[in-house]
């Protein structure tokens, strides 16, 4: 029953060797490295700016975000699938970078039509131009980065960006020093995007992209409408998934008011932080489910995707669990008196916590599959779902929390499109998957009636510690059941 300091040894030895855990490592590393600084950027203008400032900024970075959503036409994990795949990979990459610059400068005036159409506030369409000017650099940095998760080289994506985010929260400690408009910034921030850009193009293409080979390369415009053709649904994929967040910041921007901006803008970034880990770790795990896929036996393929869903779901359990306990005192400490309330809406925001780590792999596991169009469908199930109840509620109720609540229905609703599916595929089983919603609801909704009675502090702890003790000894058990069968049969 007892395990050898030689078989630990090993299997820590592995684990180091591990593909998944050494590329998704670097980017765990970095992207807690980024959020720290970035955290503390956001912090900063929170503090530093108006609120009605502050929103208007939000407003901006929530169109280029959008915008960027597009911009690359989805076509990262088509490049990183089929990369895997090709011959002839030089080619191929040039032409996807090549497409990538084309788009940029296609959805740069996209960007620039919005800001006229949407907004009629002169100084909320100069923010929102100046900062789409990122959407070009976005695209060649995009493309740069689906090169290095195919060459599982994320290493070097990780050090450029850590980089980035110390710059950008050095430009917002000068706000202390010296205080200048947000215009200013967003011109600074530029000129750091500017400076990434030739990071990725100097350091982290392994010289895989150069001016020379882009020039030679021929794409033209029936190449890249054949691209889209061949491949919109990795289009609407890659766009719903922002739209489900971004239009929420213009729904509220016209129908609510900057302090409701601001406040969800907050929500939301407390959230990105929280969904860091499990949207590093598909960067791994996608390419090994594209693998484990490709082989004719698919035994490995199923044994992987239960492995790490069981890791996704205690996640999501755990950021929830997190915050439901410790937001109240965290939140007014990091962005003052000012949004001393906003608790309830992050409370409220992740609770689509619990089926959004769950959901990203599962939409992986269809994309390895080829099932792009049918996760593509769900895709705009819940983006229906999402504004529809929004638009509505909002009009209706005129709350915040309806924005919230929204997006998680919409969540729910593509979670359980997805399990149905992979019901029919017999990827799981009926018991799983109600397993899988009975427990979770029984878990939080304990958490959230003990917590009327047991100090924070100590139910977190106690939570965690018996949780990962019942994970950890279940796994254990299925090790040590097969060992004792064994020497009963040879005994």
């Amino acid at each position: 029953m007892e395990i050898s300091h030689n078989s630990f040894k090993t299997k820590i030895s592995g684990l180091f060797q591990n593909s998944l855990f050494k590329n998704s490592s670097w980017g765990v590393i970095s992207q807690m490295s980024q959020t720290v600084f970035l955290s503390l950027f956001f912090v900063i203008l929170a503090r530093m700016y108006p609120t009605a400032i502050f929103a208007k900024y939000i407003i901006a970075n929530a169109i280029y975000q959008l915008v960027t959503a597009f911009s690359t036409m989805g076509l990262s994990q088509w490049f990183i699938r089929e990369y895997m795949h090709t011959d002839d990979k030089p080619t191929m990459i040039s032409k996807f970078i090549k497409m990538q610059i084309y788009f940029g400068l296609i959805f740069y005036a996209v960007n620039i039509v919005l800001a006229f159409t949407i907004y009629d506030d002169q100084f909320t369409r100069a923010l929102i131009i100046l900062m789409g000017v990122n959407v070009i650099f976005d695209n060649l940095i995009n493309g740069i980065k689906s090169l290095n998760i195919a060459n599982f080289e994320q290493k070097k994506t990780a050090i450029i960006l850590t980089i980035e985010s110390v710059l950008k929260f050095a430009a917002g400690c000068v706000l202390f020093i010296y205080p200048f408009s947000i215009i200013t910034l967003s011109v600074v921030l530029i000129a750091i995007r500017f400076l990434t850009l030739n990071l990725f193009l100097v350091i982290g293409s392994s010289n895989l992209i150069t001016l020379k080979t882009l020039w030679r390369c021929s794409v033209t415009y029936l190449d890249l409408k054949a691209m889209v053709i061949m491949n919109w649904a990795f289009v609407i994929i890659g766009g719903v998934s922002i739209i489900n967040w971004r239009m929420s910041n213009i729904i509220i921007s016209k129908v609510l008011t900057a302090f409701d901006v601001a406040n969800y803008e907050i929500s939301f970034k407390i959230f990105s932080i929280a969904q860091i880990l499990p949207v590093v770790i598909s960067t791994s795990v996608f390419p090994l489910l594209v693998k484990h896929y490709s082989k004719p036996d698919k035994t490995d393929f199923f044994a992987f995707y239960k492995k790490v869903h069981v890791y996704y779901l205690l996640f999501g359990w755990l950021a929830y669990t997190f915050i439901y306990s410790f937001s109240d005192k965290l939140i007014p400490i990091a962005f003052g008196s000012t949004y001393i309330n906003n608790a309830v809406y992050t409370k409220q925001m992740f609770l689509t916590i619990l089926c959004f780590p769950t959901a990203l792999l599962q939409a992986n596991v269809l994309i390895a599959m080829k099932m792009e169009k049918q996760d593509m469908l769900f895709n705009i199930i819940a983006l229906i779902v999402n504004l529809s109840v929004c638009l509505f509620g909002v009009l209706y109720i005129k709350s915040l929390s309806v924005v919230n609540y929204s997006i998680f229905l919409s969540f729910l609703v593509f979670h359980i499109s997805q399990d149905i599916l992979l019901l029919g595929r017999k990827m799981v089983s009926l018991l799983s998957v109600i397993k899988f919603y009975v427990i979770t609801a029984a878990f939080i909704g304990g958490y959230m009636l003990l917590s009327n009675v047991v100090n924070p502090y100590v139910l977190f702890t106690l939570t965690w510690a018996v949780t990962l003790a019942v994970t950890f000894m279940g796994n254990k058990l299925q090790y040590v059941k097969p060992a004792v069968l064994s020497k009963g049969v040879n005994g």
